[in-house]
């Protein structure tokens, strides 16, 4: 019986020759090759021992050397909820006080699309998410193989061609408009062509906390009334709230309070380089930047407790040679899969970077540091991988022609991450038996035809 309905399944398979093929396979309901969200998790660089050493350090740092330049609205704040402000005016944070925010702190969030043929994003566990940022000054050129200062219109562009790209699920600041000068104008009119540019989740970072509330009464008007787009956000709210070492930035923390009283969803970077502006030693920029990222996170939920913040720790490597950022070495690739790592032991929401190619240009040197760093992030489980498609030059730069080679290559990437399915179905044992006692090959054989367009990614 089993022989019968398989040579019937054959059959009607081979029906209509090639063309008929293509349209039955078009016509069927099939679950995508890779999808947003898919789990990541089974790279792992540090041992739980490892995990337990950088934790305690964190802790050790938070208590007894504290964070530099606290506003004073978040001294305030922070010492009425059990933080010490230290006779040099650092802010302390006691280790049971962090341990305590740990256990209040939000473990995933939602960014939702505003088109049904794009993915929400589910943001936590071991999900895993590609998404531009950058916010690079110019434009590469590709005809002239140039640079010039980028544009209001580059960025809504971009943003664009971000929304027809499939394997990127959320847009990031590429680049910024250069022409605009004015800090306000820049919120707005950035708000603006994010919105208009796609239907995708997306983030942008705010230069002045006193314009959010404008943008989120922009958002509203968008999803049709007050109150809709905290109902469903679709934007996260970007910023770098310090300035490594172990300081606050004022206006990006101005930002972060804002944005955490009014219950938006949190994703700072904390981006400090190991030689420079934190301990050469690997393991010494982990523990000092951990210390960053949860000291952000306390001060999240002292505002708002359970207020959504993706624990954002963007350790960078420095050439110490001549001192710049070198975002497509090895270490650079290896370091955020721990970062990712870090994030997961603290069962929080994880956000880091990938793919900042030191190349100038989109080429072979272009196309193996990006490889590496995003298979490691995705690998690791990294919710949320900024930086993922489009940039050149340590970040600098953007350019239109690498955000479509990257999308390819995250397609790949997304493959590698979903892995191998093993069942008895897969197994293929009676499948081998036909073709070995029969004709020999596979490639007209039912099975091929059916699972070929799931089991394998094609390039566009």
């Amino acid at each position: 019986m089993v022989d019968v309905q398989r040579a019937e399944r054959f059959r009607r398979v081979r029906s209509g020759g090639r063309a008929g093929r293509k349209a039955q396979r078009s016509s069927e309901d099939r679950v995508p090759v890779v999808q947003a969200g898919m789990s990541g998790g089974a790279y792992k660089p540090l041992q739980d021992t490892d995990l337990e050493k950088i934790h305690h350090a964190a802790l050790e740092i938070l208590a007894t050397v504290g964070i530099a330049e606290a506003t004073p609205e978040v001294i305030e704040l922070a010492t009425e909820c059990g933080c010490i402000l230290s006779d040099v005016g650092r802010l302390c944070f006691p280790k049971a006080l962090i341990e305590d925010v740990l256990t209040k702190a939000a473990n995933e969030y939602v960014v939702h699309s505003r088109n049904s043929t794009h993915d929400d994003l589910h943001v936590g566990d071991y999900r895993v998410h590609y998404a531009t940022s950058g916010e690079a000054v110019t434009i590469f050129e590709f005809d002239t193989k140039t640079y010039r200062p980028s544009t209001l219109l580059d960025l809504y562009d971009a943003c664009r061609l971000v929304d027809k790209l499939e394997y990127i699920h959320q847009f990031g600041q590429t680049v910024i408009p250069t022409e605009i000068s004015d800090l306000d104008e820049h919120d707005f009119n950035v708000a603006y062509a994010l919105v208009c540019g796609t239907e995708k989740p997306f983030e942008m970072t705010f230069n002045r906390a006193q314009n959010i509330k404008g943008a989120v009464q922009m958002f509203d008007m968008v999803l049709g009334g007050e109150g809709r787009f905290a109902e469903k956000p679709f934007c996260t709210f970007g910023g770098c709230p310090i300035v490594s070492p172990l300081r606050f930035a004022k206006e990006n923390l101005d930002v972060l309070v804002e944005s955490s009283r009014l219950g938006l969803i949190n994703d700072i970077a904390i981006a400090p380089q190991a030689g420079a502006t934190a301990p050469v030693t690997l393991a010494g920029t982990l523990a000092q930047v951990t210390a960053e990222g949860l000291a952000c996170l306390a001060i999240v939920n002292f505002i708002n407790p359970g207020c959504p913040m993706s624990f954002a720790i963007w350790p960078f490597i420095s050439d110490l040679r001549t001192g710049s950022f070198s975002g497509g070495s090895g270490e650079e690739a290896l370091i955020i899969a721990a970062a990712v790592q870090i994030g997961k032991f603290y069962n929080l929401p994880t956000t880091v970077p990938s793919c900042m190619t030191d190349s100038k240009i989109p080429d072979a040197q272009a196309g193996y540091e990006k490889g590496i760093s995003a298979v490691l992030a995705g690998l690791a489980g990294g919710n949320r991988i900024l930086e993922s498609a489009g940039m050149l030059g340590s970040l600098m730069g953007c350019s239109f022609e690498a955000l479509v080679i990257d999308n390819d290559m995250l397609g790949m990437v997304q493959r590698i991450i979903r892995g191998i399915e093993v069942t008895e179905e897969t197994l293929s044992i009676e499948v081998i038996k036909d073709v070995a006692l029969g004709a020999g090959h596979y490639l007209g054989h039912a099975q091929t035809l059916d699972r070929m367009q799931s089991e394998f990614l094609y390039p566009k």
